[in-house]
């Protein structure tokens, strides 16, 4: 079945590129400079927490694990996009499109999961300082960080075996990249199994990794009312980040979501394109930049490697 799926449908034509022209040059250009700069800074980020072990304690061990998912989800978009930036034909193979369904939405499963544990991290660390050391060891952070990954992988195999049982009856998904609820509106086969499965996986997504974050958040919150002012700068430095990225997160991905469900025709082609790109090209960015400049720690350590290293190399030269 799957083998006569893929031959009756080799390929994907995206829809939602504009021609440009000369321009594509330009675009690839600030899409390449983009990706070079989102691999560097999570890159560095990474080193700096495996190198330090000062640094290898739960809340920088869950970062890298963020760091590594934006690298993982950078990858599964930047150097197709680059390639179809300066492409004539915006053509995908099948095999292809499923595999970047799989990268792209295991991102975003692994992204949100990830900030979930942060967040009921940071609740241990501010609201049970005493017992954090024994309900937050390094084997339970492994076990947190495996559970995540593994748990994202698996949910979307199942949404992956899914899509390639239809039969496709059409080849235009009017978008950048392939989304898995655009290639399932392509099917003239029964799709109420994926469309059930679809909805459950958003809220096993999204829902779930919303609980421990509310429930996270509002006792610190509670903590905070009731303690010094210097504990409630201390909390507020710590949390700042992790707030931002999640909203940040929510607010792409949410628009995502609406935008692949919904008729968004109304919406300038434009704007839809930008705003499909925001949550893959601005977290991975936000996230390493804004965790490297608030935590303290981590700037240290940064400053220290990178900085010693250069000035080194320097008086060798000379």
């Amino acid at each position: 079945m799957i083998n006569s799926t893929l031959s009756n449908l080799s390929y994907f034509i995206l829809g939602a590129y504009l021609h440009v022209g000369n321009l594509r040059y330009f675009y690839f250009l600030i899409t390449a400079l983009l990706y070079i700069v989102i691999v560097a800074v999570n890159m560095s980020l990474i080193v700096v927490i495996c190198m330090d072990r000062s640094l290898h304690e739960p809340m920088y061990l869950f970062l890298c694990s963020l760091f590594v998912n934006e690298l993982y989800g950078s990858t599964g978009l930047f150097p197709f996009l680059l390639l179809q930036i300066l492409s004539d034909i915006h053509t995908v193979s099948a095999p292809f499109c499923y595999l970047q369904i799989f990268c792209l939405y295991t991102y975003g499963s692994i992204e949100i999961s990830n900030l979930a544990i942060m967040s009921y991290d940071r609740y241990l660390a501010i609201c049970c300082p005493l017992q954090y050391n024994t309900h937050m060891t390094l084997n339970k952070v492994f076990i947190f960080i495996i559970v995540v990954w593994l748990y994202s992988f698996v949910k979307f195999v199942i949404i992956l075996s899914l899509n390639i049982r239809l039969t496709l009856c059409g080849h235009i998904i009017n978008s950048l990249y392939c989304q898995n609820y655009l290639v399932v509106k392509l099917a003239c086969s029964d799709t109420k199994l994926n469309n059930i499965y679809g909805l459950f996986s958003i809220v096993l997504s999204i829902v779930v990794p919303l609980l421990p974050i509310i429930f996270s958040y509002i006792k610190i919150l509670k903590v905070c009312f009731a303690a010094s002012k210097q504990t409630r700068q201390k909390a507020v430095s710590i949390c700042t980040p992790q707030l931002v990225s999640l909203l940040n997160f929510s607010f792409g991905s949410s628009f995502e979501i609406l935008q692949s469900r919904f008729d968004m025709t109304g919406v300038p082609s434009v704007l839809r394109i930008i705003l499909s790109l925001y949550f893959l090209i601005i977290q991975p960015l936000l996230n390493p930049i804004m965790y490297g400049m608030q935590m303290s720690k981590i700037r240290r350590t940064f400053k220290h490697l990178f900085c010693y290293k250069l000035l080194t190399g320097q008086r060798d030269t000379m």
